[in-house]
């Protein structure tokens, strides 16, 4: 394989990535809109009028920990990690709760929250890129293989927010309203990049008191196609939020499943 075609595959990986990193969610602050919601019974920290919400140390004490999964890397987010809920903008205002979903960011205005970036890599992504002399010998789909495998990682942004009354209920349902009004895609802005949400697929999931859980397409200009996995769902007066991507799913069109394990060791901390 020639230098010039090694450069391209290695120039063309490195696009990709980048261009997928914006679905990488971050979040964190608050702002949002609400809808109504139906009364909510029992549950760790019940709904009802005079139900509090957890603060931050609590919320703290119950996100996920590296000890908690197998296989799975835990840290708390750094900034860059995050998106700056500033910079977020969406063109049809009904779908704002989608996009906050999609970038870590809390539809509404919890009270407290905690958030941790969860990783899982592949056995060929731990082996790590292949050198240039590697890709030097391949062929021009076998390096572009190599170095999709090298990112064969999944990365999951997980978040509590904690609301005061029946707000985690009346969130949770103002993200299902907006999912379904949304279905078709739309436009929005965050951390200075523009992209087109392509469809917002509801999937099914029994975790939690209830749960909303989507696919998101995404596409950048001039970028590869995408599909994160959203999930929200309530324990009492609690949601669980969690924005999933994996970078060679994306660069080959495959799609990944939810992150199953990462959402299971949330909802066991959470009862």
């Amino acid at each position: 394989m020639r230098a010039t075609a090694v450069r391209r595959t290695a120039l063309t990986a490195s696009a990709a990535v980048l261009a997928l990193v914006v679905t990488a969610c971050g979040g964190g602050d608050q702002a949002g809109a609400e809808a109504g919601g139906k009364e909510a019974k029992g549950g760790a920290g019940s709904t009802g009028a005079a139900a509090k919400a957890l603060t931050a140390a609590e919320l703290d004490k119950l996100a996920l920990a590296t000890a908690d999964l197998k296989d799975h890397q835990v840290k708390k987010p750094g900034k860059a990690d995050l998106f700056d809920p500033a910079t977020l903008s969406v063109e049809q205002a009904q779908c704002e709760p989608v996009a906050r979903a999609l970038s870590a960011l809390p539809t509404g205005e919890p009270a407290a929250s905690a958030q941790r970036l969860v990783t899982q890599n592949s056995k060929a992504a731990g082996e790590g890129m292949p050198s240039m002399e590697e890709l030097a010998e391949m062929t021009e789909e076998e390096a572009e293989a190599a170095m999709l495998d090298s990112l064969d990682i999944t990365k999951t942004m997980t978040s509590l927010w904690s609301y005061d009354a029946d707000g985690a209920e009346r969130n949770l349902a103002a993200l299902r309203a907006a999912g379904q009004k949304c279905a078709g895609g739309f436009s929005m802005t965050v951390g200075g990049e523009k992209q087109q949400v392509t469809k917002v697929t509801e999937e099914k999931l029994a975790v939690g008191e209830d749960a909303v859980a989507w696919t998101v397409g995404t596409k950048t200009d001039g970028g590869t196609p995408a599909e994160t996995k959203v999930v929200v769902f309530r324990q009492g007066t609690t949601l669980a939020g969690f924005s999933s991507f994996n970078i060679a799913a994306a660069g080959r069109g495959e799609e990944t499943g939810q992150p199953a394990a990462v959402i299971d060791a949330q909802e066991a901390k959470l009862r």
